[in-house]
């Protein structure tokens, strides 16, 4: 999951499959008319790719994407698929709203996996990541680190490892172009 929207979930989510060989489930996508971010998992890597339990078009927080299309969120039905070695990817940040009741932090929970949080690199993640992390410990979260997406910043890694109590697990250089030759090229 992630602090934020557009952190670098997708590409952070295909560099795990593309080096690991885990599979990949986005139980929500929101935007779906700009394409998906399963389409984009499954361009970039050979892994098994789940389908969605629900899609939305507008790129829009979950309950307002699907309150458009006369629809709500019944968080029951998002079956995990039965795969011992998989990627889960969040729709925005932890703390977005999926229905009237529920916050996508509530999802993982539900789910019962452990979490990697994407964070961006730069100014401002450290107050994002940290109130991120208080999030997932309230809920008793298994929490095995954070990877940071963007330019190196040494500063902000040791921050968010000493107040957040967590490893940093890889800082992903923002890449000019997200594809495979690209993503295999990151350590």
């Amino acid at each position: 999951t992630g602090t934020d929207t557009d952190v670098g979930k997708t590409t952070i989510c295909s560099w795990l499959c593309l080096h690991s060989g885990y599979a990949y489930f986005k139980p929500i996508q929101t935007g779906s008319v700009q394409g998906t971010d399963s389409n984009q998992v499954s361009n970039l890597t050979n892994t098994l790719i789940y389908k969605e339990a629900f899609m939305f078009k507008e790129p829009l927080s979950p309950h307002v994407a699907a309150n458009l299309e006369n629809s709500d969120i019944d968080i029951g039905q998002i079956d995990l698929p039965k795969e011992e070695n998989i990627i889960i990817e969040g729709a925005g940040g932890i703390l977005v709203p999926i229905n009237k009741s529920t916050l996508m932090v509530d999802l993982i929970k539900l789910l019962g996996v452990a979490t990697i949080l994407v964070a961006r690199s730069t100014l401002g993640t450290i107050n994002h990541t940290l109130l991120s992390l208080e999030a997932l410990r309230r809920r008793d979260i298994p929490i095995l680190g954070v990877i940071l997406n963007g330019p190196e910043n040494k500063e902000n890694l040791q921050a968010i490892e000493f107040y957040g109590g967590v490893k940093v697990l890889a800082t992903v250089p923002q890449l000019k172009q997200v594809d495979k030759e690209a993503l295999l090229k990151v350590p």
